[in-house]
């Protein structure tokens, strides 16, 4: 008996190291960091932009155009490794409006499942995690030279498992079997890791070939590919990953990763010295994502210890880089959450699909493990908040270093970018939620939910003049974007004190640039009373009807509390909008356009705020009540039933703010 006590005391003990390892897996990486490739990235080539035809369709008012930026193929090792074989071509079919095989893929490659965009995009990129790119493809490829290695033949499931840790943890994680530890392995990466870094340059050019193949230059304008990839740091197992968007076809010899460079402060550095300060036309953003699963880090001001001067710099540099947000996709919104530490002011509408629904607060702390649901939440786990968190920062340092628009997408990890109906949502994550029983299993999944707390995702809206890669690019440094939870709504918003109280009679967008100014944008003079706030709005043709337009302002006090108000520009609230849960049916009144101009009765001169509109629209069912519906009631799962599942869903977009920063200089 003694002798079974210590073997199962053993096997407790090697289970909690097997599951501690796996737990601080991607702290370690990057507090440790894989060695720099050799040779080094090269920077991007000094040499101007392609040219391009000039576009027939040129809006001097610029229009809406809708796309997604955050997207992942088979290069991506979550997605390969959950059977993912589409390729970045795929990707940029599918946004045009092509026909596309989801998995399932067979012998050769085809998926079994077909689908299609019921509108292309306007706009897309492809950014597949730049970490462990090459150990996918040497253990992808026949002729690779590790191919036949055994770490990539356990990758590939054609053995069991080789690594002890892939072992404990379980076969069914392959990617286990192929990265290293502190390293990257070298029976798969081979001497100085030269496999891996040909790998890793093979599958970024593939990538590249794939966007420009894929870019209209014709003067008909008619698709934007952009190339780009994904930064993933998870450090705790908290997310704090990124994408980087390049301008053009300028770019770096390799993408950098977290293995390489485990802080963002880091990647900054590097994209700044490999492209935006390199000569050439290179120039590079990111976009941070899933701040609602990042425990607090997102968002966190790490360099309160240092110098003043290094202070504000860190601060420009991370403003520079990051002009954009992603608040809205598949895991999740990152807009708002009710009763957090210190804000004070309610919302009725911040209860909007949420990952983690409970979880302690971080108050003025941070945490690890919200990837699998655990640990504390804080208010710097969502964008509004980091707003405000930006203004309280420049009151300190004088530097706003989170003065962001924000913007949706999808995270696709099926090569579908912009696939975000509710009523056709086929998933998201190649073979772990190709049919509807997965997707509606009640088991744990990302975040400690189910796979239903997932949503289809979200569209970026970009305000610009034409349907140009230098344009869209232009229109993100300047903010004037908008994020959509999947629906085409169009939203506007120009603020200014010369503007005129009827500006929704006149000439309301030639107004608003003249004498105003739009999303995105600072107004840094003193004002000596409100300035006039034109809000104005359009309902996605095929999407549901409007029910309101509310105007969102946040500031801080000299307490330091955070602050927000909503204010209801409409009167939808009562249009008696209905869903019939037994058909998905709605009835009810709504718009399809609102317009109005508002003055804020509690503007103080002195006190620095920001503001930002939000419409919804009227209620219509989630994809998961529809798949639900779809199955016999005696064959439906737990899920169906689940409270914390929503039936009913308020699609709605969200404008970027406008910032009152009274003698603001930074």
């Amino acid at each position: 008996m003694k002798k079974i006590a210590v073997v199962l005391a053993l096997a407790g003990v090697i289970g909690m190291a097997a599951s501690w390892l796996w737990w601080e897996w991607d702290h370690i990486a990057v507090t440790a960091s894989a060695p720099q490739w050799v040779p080094a990235a090269a920077q991007a080539p000094a040499a101007p932009a392609a040219s391009r035809a000039p576009c027939a369709d040129h809006a001097p008012l610029r229009r809406a155009w809708f796309g997604d930026l955050h997207v992942h193929t088979g290069f991506s090792m979550d997605a390969r490794s959950r059977g993912m074989l589409g390729t970045p071509d795929d990707a940029y079919r599918f946004a045009r409006g092509e026909e596309i095989g989801l998995g399932p893929f067979d012998a050769e490659g085809v998926g079994e499942r077909r689908t299609q965009l019921s509108r292309p995009l306007d706009f897309a990129a492809v950014t597949d995690h730049a970490e462990w790119i090459g150990e996918i493809v040497v253990c992808t490829e026949a002729t690779s030279p590790s191919y036949a290695s055994p770490e990539c033949r356990a990758f590939r499931g054609e053995t069991p498992a080789v690594t002890s840790m892939a072992t404990l943890i379980g076969g069914s994680m392959p990617l286990l079997n192929v990265v290293g530890f502190m390293n990257r392995k070298a029976g798969v990466c081979g001497p100085g890791n030269q496999w891996c870094r040909e790998g890793l340059l093979s599958a970024w050019k593939q990538t590249q070939e794939a966007a420009e193949a894929h870019y209209d230059r014709s003067g008909e304008c008619r698709f934007s590919s952009f190339h780009a990839y994904e930064y993933s740091n998870s450090p705790g197992r908290s997310k704090v990953h990124r994408n980087v968007i390049f301008r053009n076809e300028r770019v770096p010899e390799l993408p950098v990763s977290s293995l390489e460079e485990g802080d963002p402060l880091g990647l900054w550095e590097q994209l700044q010295a490999q492209c935006n300060r390199a000569e050439g036309d290179c120039e590079a953003i990111s976009i941070p994502h899933n701040a609602n699963v990042s425990n607090g880090r997102m968002f966190r001001i790490t360099w309160q210890d240092e110098p003043i001067a290094e202070q504000q710099r860190q601060a420009r540099l991370r403003r520079e880089m990051e002009p954009v947000v992603e608040m809205m996709q598949v895991k999740g919104e990152s807009e708002c959450k009710s009763g957090m530490w210190n804000v004070l002011g309610e919302d009725e509408f911040c209860d909007f699909e949420k990952l983690r629904v409970a979880a302690p607060d971080c108050e003025d702390d941070y945490g690890t493990g919200a990837i699998f649901g655990r640990g504390c939440q804080s208010r710097l786990d969502f964008a509004r908040y980091a707003l405000i968190e930006g203004m309280k920062e420049q009151a300190r340092i004088g530097v706003n270093p989170y003065r962001f628009g924000f913007a949706g997408s999808t995270d696709s990890h099926n090569a579908t970018p912009g696939d975000v109906a509710e009523d056709r949502f086929k998933g998201c994550c190649a073979n772990t939620d190709n049919t509807p029983a997965q997707r509606l299993d009640p088991a744990a999944d990302f975040g400690g939910r189910t796979a239903a707390a997932r949503n289809p995702g979200g569209l970026m809206g970009i305000w610009a003049e034409e349907n140009t890669r230098d344009a869209l690019f232009d229109a993100m440094l300047r903010r004037e974007v908008f994020a959509t939870s999947g629906p085409r709504i169009t939203p506007r918003l120009f603020v200014g004190s010369a503007l005129p109280d009827n500006a929704c009679q006149g000439n309301l967008v030639e107004q608003g640039y003249e004498r105003g100014v739009p999303m995105g944008s600072v107004i840094s003079n003193r004002l000596s009373q409100s300035p006039v706030f034109v809000a104005a709005v359009s309902a996605d043709p095929e999407g549901g009807l409007l029910q309101r337009m509310q105007l969102v302002k946040i500031w801080h006090d000299k307490a330091g509390r955070f602050h927000q108000s909503v204010v209801s520009l409409t009167s939808g609230a009562d249009n008696s909008a209905m869903v019939d849960l037994d058909t998905c049916s709605v009835s009810g009144s709504g718009a399809t356009q609102f317009c109005t101009t508002w003055r804020d009765p509690d503007f103080d001169p002195a006190q620095a705020a920001a503001w930002y509109l939000r419409v919804i629209e009227n209620p219509s069912c989630r994809w998961s009540w529809r798949q639900c519906l779809a199955l016999p009631l005696d064959e439906r799962p737990s899920t169906c039933s689940d409270p914390d599942i929503p039936r009913v869903i308020q699609e709605r977009a969200w404008t970027s703010p406008v910032w009152y920063a009274p003698g603001s200089k930074a």
